[in-house]
């Protein structure tokens, strides 16, 4: 039997040549891949795929001076762009060091330097000519961007002789202005934080001394922590945060029928009140509960017991329109669904909520009824664009299943038609299969979808030969094969495989657009 790198090698061996579609109007998408030199397969750690769309203007860039990083993907449209342009292809090789500071400033310790942290997957923001950084052990601190002097810290408060209680990493903050009024936004622990973006002080008038306890206001009995790793996004003058339900299995994890739901809420940037909660998984009477229903072995509706459906990254949001725009995740479990018939809104979906009340302005579907742990991974990018003659305020949101689906962000028309198609059934004992799923005419998939004989290698016949008999151990098929059993048997395969993966496509990074070139960037 081969290893499964050998397996790996040979499903995956594969070149996509890239495909141009010329649209009637001014606008055009490339969809482009291209191997490194002397590559034979794809790999995720140097591909980079462009999505090419002519943008009518820029119009989404923050107030602030040049260069500035207010939010995680660099402003509320998610665009990762700045307009800085000292660093260019002549300049890059004169570059030199002129600071250096550890992810976890001393400073940060709280006088423990031999405390573990966490991962870093922090973004810094910069304005006012600081960074602003979350730390490997949770800590949030100011960094003079002249020098990357430690200019303050938020330390936890604890009794002398206490030992500080660990925080989770997270990968950014939140920033928000008005006036001098200048505050970060930060969730640490079970806490959202309100610092002064002068001194780290505490705003005292925000929640209880500076802090609300997120447990509080989710309105179900079985959340008794909290955490998100994400930052949250200040719209206007409403705090978004999401919400973390664990939702990992593994061979040594048991998937579990019964989770809480990984509600959004949004709070008030100057007191800290909380003013709306969105239910992920919709209750009785709220528009989606429908697509619930109720499977053979219980005698309730799967929403009163299923979770998650996290928004586990950020959101972006148009502060114009007063829209924030959130990218769900699965439903309990990733892989198996049969304690939760029906298509299951608003997993694995795109929300645009006010921001200003919560209230749903419209939604889209990318999975009905998940089995493929296919949740959005990262932030949508707002960009404005022109099809047809006709200027558009899109959305465009990157997937693990490498499509991108673009919106009218105003009303959720997809740009370019949508088509709902019939996919493969599975055979899992008690499993609810959704009968189509939807599939984006354009942009192209930038990614592989599905297996076929056409994918192995053929240098050979005898190869040949030996890379079907080791497919054949497997369920294969089109995009959106399900999850099947492994049968150790006689005639029996060892499950299905499922391109892409759960890591994409596109996974944490999310992508990037470049208003000047009109290129969406696709990691």
């Amino acid at each position: 039997m081969s290893s499964p790198r050998q397996l790996d090698y040979i499903l995956r061996r594969f070149l996509w040549e890239g495909v141009s579609i010329k649209l009637p109007a001014r606008g055009r998408i490339d969809a482009s891949y291209r191997e490194p030199e002397g590559a034979h397969m794809p790999s995720l750690a140097c591909i980079v795929s462009a999505i090419v769309v002519l943008l009518v203007s820029s119009t989404l860039a923050e107030s602030g001076q040049v260069g500035e990083w207010h939010a995680y993907a660099g402003d509320k449209a998610s665009t990762k762009y700045t307009a800085l342009d000292q660093i260019d292809a002549e300049s890059i090789g004169d570059l030199r060091v002129v600071w250096r500071q550890s992810t976890i400033p001393d400073e940060t310790r709280n006088g423990n330097a031999m405390r573990a942290p966490a991962a870093s997957q922090n973004t810094p923001l910069m304005a006012r000519g600081r960074l602003y950084i979350s730390t490997g052990l949770g800590m949030v601190a100011a960094l003079d961007a002249t020098t990357g002097e430690v200019v303050w810290v938020d330390l936890p408060q604890v009794s002398e002789g206490e030992e500080p209680r660990r925080r989770s990493a997270t990968r950014g903050l939140g920033y928000w202005a008005d006036g001098e009024d200048a505050r970060i936004l930060a969730v640490i622990g079970s806490e959202l934080v309100a610092l002064n973006a002068d001194t780290g002080a505490r705003i005292v008038e925000f929640g209880t001394s500076g802090a609300v306890d997120l447990i509080e206001g989710y309105d179900d009995p079985r959340v008794d922590r909290f955490r998100w790793r994400s930052a949250p996004l200040v719209v206007n003058d409403i705090v978004i945060v999401g919400s973390l339900i664990g939702d990992i299995t593994s061979n040594t994890v048991a998937a579990l029928k019964e989770m809480p739901p990984g509600d959004v809420r949004g709070f008030d940037v100057r007191t800290g009140e909380q003013r709306w909660i969105f239910h992920t998984i919709p209750r009785e009477g709220e528009p989606g509960n429908e697509t619930w229903l109720t499977a053979l072995t219980e005698d309730r509706a799967s929403w009163e017991y299923t979770g998650n459906t996290n928004m586990w990254a950020s959101p972006s949001a148009d502060e114009e329109l007063g829209y924030v725009y959130l990218p769900l995740s699965t439903p309990t479990s990733d892989y198996y669904g049969g304690h939760r018939p029906g298509n299951n809104l608003f997993a694995e979906s795109l929300v645009c909520l006010d921001a200003e009340t919560g209230e749903r302005v419209w939604h889209f579907q990318a999975v009905h009824h998940g089995l493929w742990d296919y949740d959005f991974p990262a932030a949508p990018t707002l960009v404005d664009i022109s099809v047809d003659g006709r200027d558009i305020k899109a959305i465009a949101i990157t997937s693990k299943q490498a499509n991108t689906y673009v919106f009218d962000r105003v009303t959720g028309e997809p740009v370019w038609p949508i088509e709902e198609r019939p996919v493969p059934q599975g055979e899992v004992p008690g499993e609810w299969y959704a009968a189509t799923q939807p599939f984006p005419t354009k942009p192209p998939a930038y990614d592989q979808q599905g297996v076929s004989l056409d994918d192995l290698i053929d240098f050979t016949p005898e190869l040949r030969a030996e890379a079907v008999a080791m497919l054949d151990d497997y369920v294969w098929g089109p995009f959106f094969t399900p999850p099947s059993l492994i049968d150790e048997g006689p005639g029996g395969t060892r499950g299905s495989l499922v391109v892409p993966g759960l890591v994409g496509g596109t996974d944490w990074n999310g992508a990037g657009v470049d208003p000047e070139s009109g290129i969406l960037y696709v990691p």
